[in-house]
């Protein structure tokens, strides 16, 4: 598994980092301090708290995680 840190701190951000996430086959977690949960769900993301900087965990099952880290790059 891989991970990168990313910012999601507005509504907008959420809604491109959602689209683009979901453009990738695999599976996907977003954790905020105990919280983890599915990255590529928009009403999940919600629920966390969007104004500190998230980790995506990238599982193993993702077939390049490289590309989607340079896809993901705009959220850093």
């Amino acid at each position: 598994m891989q991970s990168m840190t990313v910012s999601l701190n507005s509504i907008e951000k959420v809604k491109n980092f959602v689209n683009v996430i979901n453009t990738f086959d695999g599976d996907f977690d977003l954790v905020s301090e105990r919280y983890v949960i599915d990255a590529k769900s928009i009403m999940g993301i919600f629920s966390l708290d969007i104004s500190n900087s998230l980790r995506l965990d990238i599982h193993d099952n993702v077939p390049d995680p490289e590309k989607v880290k340079e896809a993901l790059k705009d959220f850093e």
